[in-house]
């Protein structure tokens, strides 16, 4: 990637940057991206471990036509997997390769749009018993999908939000408008809820990011038994609770993902893709 990215800034046949104030010009650059991102999804599979494992036909010219149609809208990038995957990794690279080059951007995890059930916890003496007597922790119905849908909406006009905060400490608390979130050029929302209906629609670029599952179930005991204090048999409970969840709930919107991005990949070589991309959106003679 670094010597795709240097014949990209070295190259002579660079373009004059065009008036993006202008229909002409951002159809000019939506060509232009077109064209370069191909480029990239063509040099990215045949790598040994590429980042891209499936691009939708649709999204090149449905993402150009978002560019040329609307381009005062913010930003909104939807990054969703299944529990363990790495979607939070994944979205905190998008997030520091963003602010290297200056970029305003925000970050919003829809786990904080849970519903309280602080009170169904206390009626059942704990989070594990309240699962373990059949509730649905990852359904749909257990988000404030709503709450969600505003939010966004409000943000991708520019408005600042106050989001929900659920507090992850087993009570089910979720505290309304508690989080600050300001409606920045690029705003990148990590979850599984990001698929969901009636919400999924809304982001400019749908990402969903992959990994093999005996990597995931490493990667969640490994984090539930020693950074949680949870017992191998709870956290071997709850694992096959999400595995389940992650299949009916989660899963089945792969196909409606714009990139499918493979958790596994090494994150210096994501950060390299995510630095050409931004080269090719900004490399023009003045």
């Amino acid at each position: 990637m670094q010597v795709l990215s240097g014949k990209e800034l070295n190259s002579n046949d660079k373009i004059y940057k065009p008036d993006f104030n202008t229909r002409s010009g951002r159809e000019l650059l939506a060509f232009y991206l077109q064209t370069k991102f191909r480029q990239l999804y063509l040099y990215d599979q045949k790598q040994d471990a590429p980042v891209l494992n499936r691009v939708n036909p649709s999204f090149v010219d449905r993402f150009a036509r978002r560019l040329i149609n609307n381009p005062s809208r913010k930003f909104l990038i939807g990054i969703t997997g299944e529990s363990a995957s790495g979607k939070s990794t994944i979205c905190n690279e998008i997030k520091n390769v963003i602010e290297q080059f200056s970029m305003p951007v925000s970050v919003l995890s829809t786990d904080n749009y849970f519903n309280d059930i602080s009170a169904l916890i206390q009626k059942y003496g704990s989070f594990d018993k309240l699962r373990d007597n059949g509730y649905d922790v990852d359904a749909p119905s257990s988000f404030q999908l709503d709450t969600l849908r505003t939010d966004l909406e409000d943000l991708a006009d520019g408005l600042d939000i106050m989001a929900p905060m659920y507090l992850p400490n087993g009570t089910g608390v979720s505290v309304p408008k508690a989080l600050e979130i300001k409606a920045r050029k690029i705003i990148v929302v990590e979850g599984i809820a990001t698929m969901y209906q009636n919400i999924q629609d809304i982001f400019d670029i749908k990402i969903y990011v992959e990994t093999e599952n005996e990597l995931r179930k490493n990667r969640f005991m490994t984090r539930a038994v020693e950074e949680r204090n949870q017992s191998v048999e709870n956290a071997l409970k709850h694992w096959n609770y999400i595995a389940e969840a992650g299949e009916k709930y989660v899963k089945p919107f792969r196909s409606e993902a714009d990139l499918v991005l493979n958790g596994n990949s090494d994150l210096k070589y994501f950060a390299e893709v995510l630095e050409y991309i931004y080269n090719i959106t900004n490399n023009f003679q003045a």
